[in-house]
C-alpha cells in the first residue's frame, strides 16, 4: 500500500499532459483576438461575427512560377480566426507539371492529402534508424495520410497541374522545409557541421548555403 501511495503522484504527473491535450473546451469557440483589440487571448464573444468563421479564396489557383513549382495556400487560425482552439485547418496545394512540394514536416499535425486534379507521387519517411520510405502515386479522388512530424513530400508526375486539399489536425500545424531549415538558417549552421552531417565538401555546402 505504501508503494502504491508513493506511485500515485508520479502516475498523475505522467498522465497530466494526456488529459490536458484532450481536454474539452470550456466554451463554444475562442476566436483569435487581433493585435490591438485588448489583452485577452479570445475575442470578446459579444464582438464575434460570422466573418470570423469565414474564408474565401481557395478557388484561386496558387502561383507556381517559382523554383520548386508549387504553392501552398493555407487556411490556418491566422487566416481564419474562428479556427483557434478547434484543432483543425486546411490548405490548398498547387503543383505545376514536374514541380514538387519539397520535403517538409508539420511538427504539430497529421495531414490528410486529397487529390482534386492531376497525378502526384507522394511519400513520407519514418524516423531513425529505419528511415523507411512509404510512397504511392495518387490520382483524382485519392487520399493519403502523412503521420504527424514525419518528413513528407509531393511531386507532380503528370503534364497537368495538380490541385489538392490538405487537412491538418491543428489550427497552427507549422511547417519545416528541410532544405530551407538546414541551409537557410539565420545565422547559418557552421559549414563544418554540415560537411560531416552530409559527407560533402565545404565548397558544396557553401554553394547550398548561397542557394537558400
Amino acid at each position: 500500500m505504501a508503494n502504491l501511495l508513493f506511485l500515485l503522484p508520479i502516475l498523475a504527473l505522467s498522465l497530466s499532459p494526456v488529459f490536458v491535450a484532450y481536454a474539452s473546451t470550456l466554451q463554444d469557440f475562442c476566436v483569435t483576438n487581433p493585435i490591438g483589440q485588448g489583452n485577452s487571448v479570445c475575442k470578446d464573444p459579444k464582438l464575434v461575427e460570422a466573418n470570423d468563421f469565414f474564408f474565401s479564396g481557395l478557388h484561386i489557383a496558387g502561383n507556381t512560377t517559382n523554383p520548386v513549382g508549387s504553392k501552398v495556400t493555407p487556411v490556418f487560425a491566422s487566416q481564419l480566426p474562428g479556427l483557434n482552439t478547434l484543432g483543425i485547418s486546411l490548405a490548398r496545394v498547387d503543383i505545376a507539371p514536374w514541380g514538387v512540394n519539397p520535403p517538409h514536416t508539420h511538427p504539430r499535425a497529421t495531414e490528410i492529402f486529397t487529390i482534386l486534379e492531376g497525378t502526384v507521387e507522394v511519400g513520407f519517411i519514418t524516423s531513425n534508424p529505419e528511415n523507411r520510405h512509404f510512397w504511392k502515386v495518387l490520382h483524382k479522388g485519392d487520399v493519403f495520410v502523412f503521420p504527424v512530424g514525419l518528413i513528407h513530400y509531393q511531386r507532380n508526375i503528370g503534364y497537368d497541374n495538380v490541385v489538392a486539399i490538405a487537412a491538418l489536425s491543428s489550427q497552427n500545424p507549422g511547417a519545416i522545409t528541410i532544405g530551407n531549415a538546414v541551409f537557410g538558417a539565420t545565422p547559418n549552421i557552421a559549414s563544418e557541421v554540415l560537411v560531416k552531417a552530409f559527407q560533402l565538401d565545404k565548397n558544396t555546402i557553401n554553394y547550398l548555403h548561397s542557394k537558400f
